[in-house]
């Protein structure tokens, strides 16, 4: 996969990730308490809101998606047709990299982090 797909995968699994992100910066920048940090965080994360972001992140991918063929020389019904099985692996491959990616961000990495700064996710966690 070219370099720029890799930039739009990445960003798109932050992206998803923006319901617990806030939380932790603002945390270990100490600019809010744990507790305001935590209820953030719950209000982002089981509010209407995460849903928004996964559908601003889909589209954030199509996007991306639409640039990367476009620059392949892709650009027409026609040239999606001829080049179907590029245009499907490519599409597969993507959503496929940005889920792997957004999980260890989200349930990996940014627990850990948030554990460590003292967020009240210890017992919540995936591997509990």
């Amino acid at each position: 996969m070219e370099k720029s797909l890799w930039k739009w995968i990445g960003s798109s699994a932050v992206l998803a990730s923006m319901c617990c992100l806030p939380s932790v910066v603002m945390v270990m920048f100490g600019l809010a308490s744990v507790s305001t940090a935590a209820a953030l965080s719950d209000k982002l994360y089981w509010g209407p809101f995460r849903w928004w972001l996964y559908l601003a992140t889909l589209l954030f991918l199509g996007y991306g998606l639409y640039r990367y063929f476009r620059a392949d020389g892709i650009c027409t019904i026609d040239d999606v047709k001829r080049e179907k099985q590029k245009v499907v692996n490519t599409t597969l491959l993507v959503l496929v990299s940005t889920i792997a990616l957004y999980l260890i961000w989200n349930y990996l990495i940014l627990e850990l982090i948030g554990i460590a700064v003292g967020l009240p996710w210890e017992e919540t966690a995936f591997w509990n």
